[in-house]
């Protein structure tokens, strides 16, 4: 079994996280965002995953430079140009020889869903393509699925908020036949979810099955920070939350966080409901609240962030300093 997995975006609603490193190479407790995803499908039985990529290719080579990631052989397909959704899983699958059926996944939605069984419903339909659902209480700011039985009959992309016809959503992770790559336009961008899908449900090929497990979209700061905090809070596992490498002062107080390697929380500080990536520096009586501290970064003594604050890479925020709902750097300062 092959995946195409799709991580060629730029992530520009977690920046400033993202200006320099794919929001897929974040980190989501000790090991990447994309680390997790592989090592599902590798659950699956996926024994090759085929990654398409744009924004900063380098980063996910460099980082698993013997082309093998949780198990699973992964090989590279890097867009000269956006390709748009299906454009670049027709691109990626073309570029693999894929022939047969194969799953698509996004590589920022973390689920527990069963692949296999994804795959055994999807051919026990005889779909050419099938989508996952699962329910969410505000379905606007996704793809809304309308069926017949298990035949998908309508698909609405982002519908306003109380118009969608139901509360299931495309989760973003698909089943495939090989014959969905002919619908898709050779050139161009293409967007499975604006044309492939639509042309699938004229076709009435287009079918989806539902789950209740776990599944989160982490693509902004706050379903970030989310996806994080549920790794430790047994939300969805128990992992521990402070690495072994971390340095706390004794004074301190880290309450339902992650605090990743390297990373040091001062006397007297206070650390709530946050992500403190490896190699941060939370300085003495200092306070972070539900918020988001990048690799490198340094809060100054006494300073206060809080209301899903960003700090990025190596960026400081000196002494005293109060963040609230803040970026730093601010966007004026953006390099892109």
């Amino acid at each position: 079994m092959k995946a195409v997995v799709l991580v060629g975006g730029f992530g520009t609603r977690l920046r400033p996280l993202t200006l320099s490193t794919p929001k897929q190479m974040l980190p989501v407790g000790p090991v990447t965002m994309f680390e997790r995803v592989i090592e599902r499908l590798g659950a699956a039985g996926v024994d090759e995953a085929v990654v398409s990529l744009g924004f900063r290719p380098d980063a996910f080579i460099d980082a698993f430079p013997d082309g093998e990631c949780a198990g699973v052989r992964v090989r590279y397909a890097i867009e000269d140009e956006p390709l748009d959704t299906a454009g670049a899983i027709r691109f990626a699958a073309r570029s693999a020889d894929i022939d047969d059926t194969f799953l698509v996944v996004n590589g920022d939605v973390l689920a527990d869903v069963d692949d296999a069984w994804l795959v055994e419903r999807h051919r026990s339909l005889g779909a050419e393509a099938t989508i996952h659902l699962t329910a969410v209480d505000d379905p606007s700011r996704y793809g809304v699925v309308a069926l017949d039985g298990d035949r998908v009959v309508a698909f609405v992309e982002k519908p306003a908020p109380g118009t969608a016809p139901t509360n299931l959503i495309n989760a973003g992770t698909y089943v495939f036949e090989p014959s969905v790559l002919d619908r898709i336009a050779a050139v161009g961008k293409v967007s499975v979810e604006r044309d492939t899908f639509p042309a699938l449900v004229a076709a009435g090929t287009l079918f989806a099955v539902a789950s209740d497990g776990y599944w989160i979209d982490a693509g902004t700061p706050a379903t970030y920070l989310r996806a994080n905090l549920d790794l430790i809070d047994g939300t969805r596992s128990n992992e521990a939350a402070v690495h072994p490498l971390a340095s706390i002062d004794p004074a301190a107080t880290v309450e339902r966080s992650v605090v990743g390697e390297g990373a040091s929380i001062g006397a007297g500080a206070r650390v709530v409901g946050s992500v403190i990536m490896a190699g941060a520096r939370v300085g003495g009586a200092a306070t972070v609240i539900d918020s988001v501290v990048g690799a490198g970064a340094s809060i100054g003594d006494g300073a206060d962030v809080r209301e899903l604050s960003v700090v990025g890479f190596g960026t400081p925020v000196a002494a005293g300093d109060h963040l609230a709902g803040a970026v730093r750097p601010e966007p004026s300062d953006w390099d892109i």
